[in-house]
């Protein structure tokens, strides 16, 4: 099941280059999050203590990160776009330290200064001249989404389904605005989409995201954050293998490079040994 979670994410990301051929960014995650509103709606209650923080949550971490970052997608390759997306766990590390006033340490600055240079040598690639601003928009949606998941931790007991459900529900309409004052064309594009772009938006909307996070939220219940949170490393691996073989996108060398600088960093921020290795290592067995 942890496996599961970053090839279905991962390749979510790869299909979705595909939906941008028929539908512009916004339209397509409006579609994408009003799927998924319309089938979870019904089996959760609406939790009118956070609805104002929700209402919140829903413009942070999903109307505006998913603008930013599926305009980004659209001007990149979706093998470049998605190693760019992995700023995501350095920034979250520090929204964290600045508004949570989270410790950072040695270890973690380590992989963080990684991560921003693999990025970095990714930017450089000579193909993405006169693109960097597709690869600020995409970076700009993973501080959105950082941001919003330092927001959701301080929003309190509520459930992963109810979450999704109704950030779903209230980031539809935000979406719909959205793509109605910057898109046009939106019932021109609905009317003339074929069967890949529907089925782009049901796997983003019911595979990806109910069903993705449903899993994920399935584990994080079972088991401890650092148990399952390197799986995600998988992520970027499965997207990059996904879009050469179905979109056919070509690497560079400096593009590999930077994504290996990029994964190395998240590992060393993410996974951390046993504290049984540990305490082994200085002569104190642990209990099993």
């Amino acid at each position: 099941m942890a496996i599961t979670v970053p090839v279905i994410w991962g390749l979510g990301f790869t299909f979705a280059k595909a939906g941008l051929d028929q539908f512009p960014p916004i339209l397509l995650m409006t579609l994408r999050f009003a799927l998924t509103a319309l089938v979870l709606i019904w089996f959760v209650k609406p939790p009118w203590r956070h609805m104002g923080q929700l209402t919140l949550i829903a413009a942070i971490s999903a109307t505006l990160q998913y603008g930013l970052t599926f305009y980004g997608l659209k001007g990149l390759d979706a093998s470049t776009a998605v190693l760019v997306i992995q700023l995501e766990v350095p920034f979250l590390a520090l929204i964290a330290a600045v508004l949570l006033r989270e410790r950072i340490g040695v270890r973690r600055a380590l992989g963080m200064v990684l991560a921003f240079v693999g990025v970095g040598l990714i930017a450089g690639e000579p193909r993405l001249e006169g693109q960097m601003a597709y690869v600020l928009l995409t970076a700009g949606g993973a501080f959105s989404w950082a941001l919003g998941q330092v927001m959701i931790s301080r929003l309190g007991a509520v459930g992963g389904f109810t979450l999704i459900a109704w950030v779903a529900v209230l980031a539809t309409p935000q979406m719909f605005v959205a793509s109605l004052l910057i898109e046009d064309g939106q019932l021109e594009v609905i009317a003339s989409a074929d069967w890949v772009g529907w089925g782009v938006i049901i796997y983003l909307g019911l595979i990806m995201t109910a069903l993705g996070y449903g899993i994920w939220y399935r584990l994080l219940g079972q088991l401890q954050v650092n148990q399952v949170g390197p799986f995600l490393l998988l992520l970027p691996v499965a997207s990059v293998i996904g879009s050469v073989i179905i979109l056919g996108e070509r690497l560079t060398a400096l593009t590999v490079a930077g994504g290996v600088v990029v994964i190395a960093g998240l590992t060393v921020m993410t996974v951390q040994r046993s504290p049984f290795v540990r305490r082994a290592r200085v002569g104190q067995p642990g209990k099993l």
